[in-house]
């Protein structure tokens, strides 16, 4: 029974850290998708002759860059299918290479459209289009008590041991340590803004064991 007290409360705490990660900001792991939100913005932009439209996804510092490949996409585009096709293409590539540039992460090349990108994602894009992030929040905080449970279950189920026992010893401490560290990554996740693409370096420093 206290156990299961135990995980409703952390299921309680865990709702609570998900609402902390639904606002922290507009995130765009996907942005390299053909079917991703940059790529519409660019096909729609090329489609109104309005450079403006796809500034929104790249730092100042690089509008001089995507203007001229978008004026350089706009007048190829006028010279038939085919080479409207590989302008398209072309100020694609180009956007989203600089954006991710501007976050700090490599361009590894556009992904086809309907890859899969998990639950998350798609469910945070649906939760903005219909206004309502109560299905993200409960996807969120399902996979945080489920994780939470396996990861508490495999410290309690190898706490005792003897003391001689060295192997079962370790097997106990590397149980902890993973435990502590979930725990933690849950915790900083919760209380801080997405980095853009990259992920933040681990904090092994901070919390050595």
């Amino acid at each position: 029974m206290k156990s299961r007290n135990l995980f409703g409360k952390l299921s309680g705490i865990a709702a609570v850290s998900a609402a902390l990660l639904l606002a922290s900001g507009p995130a765009s792991a996907h942005c390299d998708g053909l079917d991703g939100p940059v790529a519409k913005t660019a096909f729609e932009a090329l489609d109104a002759g309005n450079v403006n439209q796809v500034l929104i996804w790249v730092q100042k510092n690089d509008e001089a860059d995507i203007k001229h490949a978008f004026e350089h996409a706009l007048n190829v585009r006028n010279l038939g299918p085919a080479a409207k096709e590989l302008a398209d293409r072309y100020f694609l590539e180009t956007l989203v290479r600089v954006h991710r540039a501007g976050e700090g992460a490599p361009y590894t090349g556009l992904k086809p459209a309907g890859r899969d990108l998990g639950p998350a994602i798609p469910a945070a894009d649906r939760a903005i289009e219909t206004g309502s992030a109560e299905p993200v929040l409960k996807l969120l905080t399902e996979a945080v008590r489920k994780g939470l449970h396996e990861q508490f279950h495999g410290v309690t189920a190898t706490k005792e041991f003897a003391t001689n026992d060295v192997a079962a010893g370790r097997k106990h401490v590397a149980a902890y340590v993973e435990y502590v560290h979930y725990v933690e990554r849950l915790y900083d996740a919760a209380g801080k803004a997405a980095q853009g693409h990259a992920p933040e370096p681990a904090k092994a420093a901070a919390h050595a064991h």
